[in-house]
């Protein structure tokens, strides 16, 4: 597996990625706005045998505040460590950038979704740490949990 980023040009293979997760990814006009945002923001790619299995975009909120504005790894690849590996890139960029603090927003407990659950999962066994409920920011029906970290060196 090969990091690459994060400049990336690749929309028609992160677009793939994300159909891939439709209980994750099932908004359309979402998804189409995650796939855009990879040609602007900060983006680092997964890269196996030449194709894309996994990737994360990052906003830079302030200069010492950044967040990841999304990530997914494809359906057939997950479980593999490839969203440790994206994150751990991403983190290390946004440190070489001035960052102290990375921020992450998801489905929040409060609902009743497993794969969400699954999600606040892996952040929390990243050292995220659940800050807040924005119970309306979404939607009623998605909930929005705030997690933080403070970065290493950051």
């Amino acid at each position: 597996m090969n990091i690459i980023g994060p400049e990336l040009q690749r929309e028609p293979e992160i677009e793939k990625i994300l159909r891939s997760l439709p209980r994750w990814f099932g908004i359309e006009e979402a998804l189409i706005a995650y796939v855009a945002d990879t040609a602007t923001k900060p983006t680092f790619a997964a890269e196996v045998e030449g194709s894309l299995v996994g990737f994360i975009t990052l906003t830079a909120h302030f200069p010492d505040a950044w967040e990841v504005h999304c990530i997914a790894v494809a359906a057939d690849s997950r479980n593999g460590g490839i969203g440790t590996a994206l994150l751990k890139r991403a983190e290390r960029y946004a440190v070489d950038q001035g960052a102290r603090f990375l921020q992450v927003k998801t489905v929040a407990h409060t609902s009743p979704s497993p794969e969400y659950a699954e999600t606040r999962k892996f952040y929390e066994a990243k050292g995220f740490t659940a800050l807040e409920i924005f119970p309306n920011l979404w939607h009623p029906r998605n909930p929005a949990l705030q997690l933080v970290k403070v970065l290493d060196g950051g």
